[in-house]
């Protein structure tokens, strides 16, 4: 069995999707894949390649690091 948790990324795409007035259908549109998508990465069901996180962001107009983050849990600070 996967660990599904092992995958997960944190994100604000709802928070700059609002700053911007996107819908999900509108940025899915705008990255080129599409609505289910984008809710599936943002419920953080799905982590997208490094090519759609950085067309996310350029859309979005923030950096990777702002839009993505991996949980508190998985960061070693060693």
């Amino acid at each position: 069995m996967k660990d599904h948790a092992a995958h997960r990324l944190e994100n604000k795409i709802k928070v700059f999707r609002a700053i911007h007035d996107l819908t999900q259908g509108e940025l899915a549109l705008r990255v080129g894949v599409t609505r289910k998508s984008v809710n599936s990465i943002e419920k953080g069901h799905f982590v997208p390649s490094t090519e759609l996180a950085l067309r996310m962001a350029a859309v979005l107009e923030c950096t990777v690091e702002e839009l993505f983050q991996l949980p508190a849990d998985r960061v070693d600070k060693s």
